[in-house]
């Protein structure tokens, strides 16, 4: 794979000395990590994902600030890397490696997590891990280009994604149909996927996500001040063509059974995520940014904490909390009911063993804390440990 040119240049401007880490990046980091604890906590207590009921809808609709902050702040991250290494080749071979590592890790020990079997040929799910593996992968060739011109390229395939489901039409019409199983995976395009492979998160539209990810990167290496008004302006206006578009959008999807207007105005479309989604997402994690960056006391510590290990919080998070349903249903049925979660994170928990909002958030919580002292002795493993170079994949 060809990933940068030889006659390109291998350096990425240092401005800033790259020992320092950036608060606000592992902060916000730290809070799309424990919104995500909460929607998984629910996929396990049988909850529906949204509803007519509010609690259950907000419950849902904060966690959708996740799968995008976790693809934009990783190219924003992997920006960042590159400076500290200040060779392009080396940084895109490290996203090349560390994109197949995910990919693998998604398809065997995530997947075990998730359903504790490892029956791969009933069901294999590409999820959000497959998804930031691919796009590293897809990053990877592009960083020798110029910060600005990935950073428009990542734009440029969040506006127009919806031209990808058109690829398949201009495919003859014999081969459509095998070129279309495939294209699942880059765009939803009505076709039909492989037996038993459900593709959760397709890389289109956030191949472009964490692309812009990375030309952010280059904002939060600016001096604090210029950054500051830059993040501002970019938040602020990514919010207010959400508010429009979605205003519209709520005014024009009315009838006797709409929903009220506030759902109709956050339930934006995630799979694949629409531009209104990405807008109503991302732009308030860029507005944050001033303000994490100021950030002090200890919630932003603890947050700190999640924020600096995401892919090890992760792993530990799913298996905690897949353990803790068991444990719950043991308590309060008898049974763990293991065959529940067999194409988790597709739950199947009849209706009356569903959990109550007041038990998923108490599990949440505790959960939540118990990571936060299995992160930090992680964290400071890593840290004392600088000669083992694979931790910087995990």
């Amino acid at each position: 794979m060809n990933v940068a040119s030889p006659a390109e240049s291998h350096t990425i401007p240092t401005a800033l000395n790259t020992a320092s880490r950036i608060q606000s990046l592992d902060v916000l980091r730290g809070v799309i990590m424990v919104l995500m604890a909460i929607d998984h906590v629910r996929v396990y207590s049988g909850v529906p994902p949204g509803g007519p009921d509010a609690g259950v809808f907000f419950t849902r609709w904060i966690t959708h600030y996740c799968a995008p902050g976790f693809a934009f702040f990783a190219g924003t991250s992997a920006f960042l890397y590159g400076r500290k290494l200040n060779d392009t080749r080396k940084l895109a071979s490290y996203l090349l490696t560390r994109g197949l590592l995910l990919i693998a890790l998604e398809l065997t020990v995530i997947r075990l997590f998730w359903t504790f079997n490892l029956a791969l040929h009933e069901f294999i799910l590409a999820g959000v891990i497959w998804m930031l593996g691919w796009c590293m992968i897809f990053l990877a060739m592009m960083v020798a280009l110029r910060p600005k011109v990935i950073a428009a390229i990542g734009l440029g395939i969040v506006a127009l994604q919806q031209l990808f489901a058109f690829l398949p039409g201009l495919i003859p019409d014999g081969s459509r149909a095998s070129f279309g199983r495939i294209w699942e995976f880059v765009y939803p395009s009505g076709f039909e996927t492989f037996n038993g492979i459900s593709v959760l998160y397709s890389l289109v539209p956030w191949v472009g996500v964490m692309a812009a990810g990375y030309g952010f990167g280059a904002v939060l290496a600016m001096s604090p001040g210029r950054r500051n008004k830059i993040c501002l302006w970019i938040g602020a206006i990514a919010i207010a063509l959400f508010a429009i578009g979605a205003t519209i959008q709520a005014l024009n999807n009315t009838g006797e059974n709409a929903p009220p207007f506030i759902f109709r105005l956050l339930n934006q479309a995630k799979y694949p995520a629409s531009q209104l989604f990405l807008l109503m997402t991302l732009g308030p994690l860029i507005l944050l940014v001033p303000f994490a960056e100021r950030t002090s006391g200890w919630l932003s510590k603890v947050l700190m904490i999640f924020g600096r290990v995401p892919f090890f919080y992760y792993l530990a998070h799913i298996l905690l909390i897949h353990v803790s349903a068991l444990a719950v249903h043991l308590m309060l049925e008898g049974r763990m009911h293991h065959e529940w979660y067999t194409y988790a994170p597709y739950a199947q928990v009849p209706p009356e063993s569903r959990w109550s909002l007041g038990l998923l958030y108490l599990v949440f919580v505790v959960d939540v804390s118990l990571l936060f002292f299995i992160c930090r002795w992680y964290a400071k493993y890593k840290q004392e440990h600088p000669e083992k170079k694979w931790l910087a994949f995990l």
